[in-house]
């Protein structure tokens, strides 16, 4: 258990061998079964499990790719004691079969063995699709479509793909190189993807158009955290939970200082929440050694985290103060965060969503030492794209779609958490494929010489979306300290306007920093940065001279 509550690997080991079998064994072959109809994507439960209890496990796999192409994703992530496993036979009189465990066997084993990926043999029709972001409604996306034959460019505004997989998910919840391994393989389909690329930004909806894409989906998830609203939330060793996981997640904080970016945690840390973010935030501060309490308004018996997160949190010593709210965030006189001030709660009427609502008890106030206070209360969309895209219908933040999944843009679709707020892996998934069979479907109609006579030829390219090298051109240095940097940026060149800046990563183990903008070259393709040295990272930069290549540039952000 300490080894565990300091190391990052992976904690749930999954089955053996045998215990695989065992469990296979259980299934009762349902003629109609109810646990495929359960899933989101409709994966053929019944038919992979068929093959682990008669030891085929590369039938297994097979059988998985045709419905889930995720399996050791979705084999970890999803909450299928929700979905196939709640609607399982067996388990009306006994535990459920471990669907997810055995999903999970199957993808690791054919991991593991090296074994040959069931490939199909894909006739291309010409037709081009994006897929804003990477995350798992794009990724499925992009796989169903791939295999009619479509050719897709995934869009991605970090330099990792995966999107919510890679930045908000930890990695002794899912390893990285099950995320890459799947990914990869999508690749082998003939699926091309671009990073640091912001749709809205480095290119617009339209522009995507006009460069011969016939479809575009927008799976940009749900990065903008909810704050608490209350007072000292500006404190220094305050987070939201979308921060705090990214720095570790993404950016390898837990590595701090081999990796640049660092992370804050004290002797105490308390997270307010009671979702799978506010149990990664709580374990991962258990991690780096921070005594870890979850604050929670409502009781265990409505925490929404999976039940397995909420064990393994148990087993690693985070503590849990149910039934309390935070009022006031203190800090000290340097200003640090020191006490979380809370209040008693008790479960009153249901609300909307059938959960008793929390209500205050007047004068139950008690504290709580903090030195890190994470929010994890739950997060929006990001609003670039929809800012960029006035003509796209939101409501509350959130892009508006109709059954099919389509927006208010003709050819443009969406999914995922960009449509649904926080939600799951499994439902982002479903949204993915019922977007990509809409695609399909609409492709067919407005475009049918394109599968019945066979084009191999894209729709024709008004603009080509430019390459970003991101070499710098020149160096000139304005005092000790001060340097200007030009930058082979087309993209971003294109779009910059007085006022705004950039996100910065000069190599890859670097800390992500924001530079100002101060003037762009059409002709050259190019922005100027500007670079005062005097933090590790920008002294990095600042070293580095002409011809060399920046490991990434983001944007331009800001309101100019």
């Amino acid at each position: 258990m300490e080894l565990r509550r300091t190391t990052p690997a992976e904690v749930s080991l999954g089955f053996t061998k045998d215990q695989a079998i065992a469990e296979a064994l259980r299934c009762a072959n349902c003629k109609d079964p109810k646990c495929q109809e359960a899933c989101p994507i409709h994966t053929d439960i019944r038919g992979f499990i068929d093959c682990v209890a008669r030891q085929d496990f590369d039938g297994a796999y097979a059988v998985l790719q045709k419905t889930n192409p995720f399996p050791g994703i979705c084999g970890r992530v999803c909450q299928y004691e929700l979905f196939c496993e709640k609607a399982c036979v067996v388990g009306k009189r006994f535990a459920p079969v471990a669907i997810g465990s055995l999903e999970r066997f199957v993808a690791d084993y054919h991991r593991q063995t090296g074994a040959e990926d069931p490939l199909p043999e894909i006739e291309p029709n010409g037709l081009k699709v994006g897929m804003v972001g990477s995350g798992p409604a794009s990724l499925i996306c992009a796989n169903d479509l791939a295999r009619k034959g479509y050719k897709i460019t995934v869009f991605e505004a970090l330099h990792e793909l995966g999107g919510v997989l890679c930045y908000g998910i930890p990695p002794f919840r899912l390893p990285r190189d099950v995320i890459r391994e799947e990914i990869r393989r999508l690749e082998k389909l003939g699926v091309e993807f671009k990073t640091d690329f912001i749709v809205g930004k480095t290119a617009t909806l339209e522009e995507l158009f006009e460069a011969g894409y016939a479809a575009i989906f927008l799976g940009t998830g749900a990065g903008l955290p909810w704050l608490l609203g209350i007072p000292g939330e500006n404190l220094i060793g305050v987070y939201t939970a979308n921060e705090f996981l990214t720095r570790i997640n993404l950016m390898h904080a837990y590595e701090f200082p081999k990796a640049d970016t660092p992370v804050l945690v004290g002797k105490r840390t308390v997270v307010v929440g009671g979702g799978n973010s506010a149990m990664d935030a709580a374990r991962w501060a258990i991690r780096l050694g921070s005594e870890t309490t979850i604050l929670y308004r409502r009781g265990r018996a409505e925490l929404k985290a999976r039940l397995e997160e909420i064990a393994h949190a148990e087993e690693e010593g985070v503590k849990f103060e149910y039934l309390a709210a935070p009022v006031r965030l203190i800090g000290d006189e340097r200003g640090f965060v020191k006490e979380i001030e809370c209040i008693r709660m008790q479960l009153g009427e249901p609300d909307e969503s059938g959960r008793r609502s929390p209500v205050p008890i007047p004068g139950s106030e008690f504290r709580i030492p903090a030195d890190t206070v994470v929010a994890a209360i739950g997060q929006g969309p990001n609003p670039t794209l929809q800012r960029e895209t006035p003509q796209l219908v939101t409501q509350r933040g959130k892009i508006v779609i109709d059954e099919k999944g389509k927006t208010s843009i003709d050819r443009v679709y969406a999914g995922g958490d960009v449509v649904r707020g926080g939600s799951t892996v499994i439902l982002a998934m479903h949204d993915g494929r019922r977007a990509a069979q809409a695609i399909d479907e609409a492709m067919r109609e407005k475009f049918p010489e394109y599968f019945t006579k066979r084009v191999q030829v894209f729709i024709p390219a008004k603009r080509e979306l430019p390459e970003q090298t991101f070499r710098i051109l020149n160096k000139r240095q304005l005092s000790p300290e001060i340097f200007l940097f030009e930058i082979h940026a087309p993209a971003i060149q294109q779009h910059w306007k007085p006022g705004q800046f950039v996100i910065v990563r000069p190599h890859a183990s670097s800390e992500r920093i924001p530079l100002t903008l101060v003037e762009s070259d059409a002709a050259r393709g190019s922005v100027t940065l500007i670079v005062q040295a005097i933090g590790k990272t920008t002294v990095e930069l600042a070293e580095m001279e002409a011809g060399e290549r920046l490991a990434d540039v983001l944007g331009p952000l800001g309101k100019p």
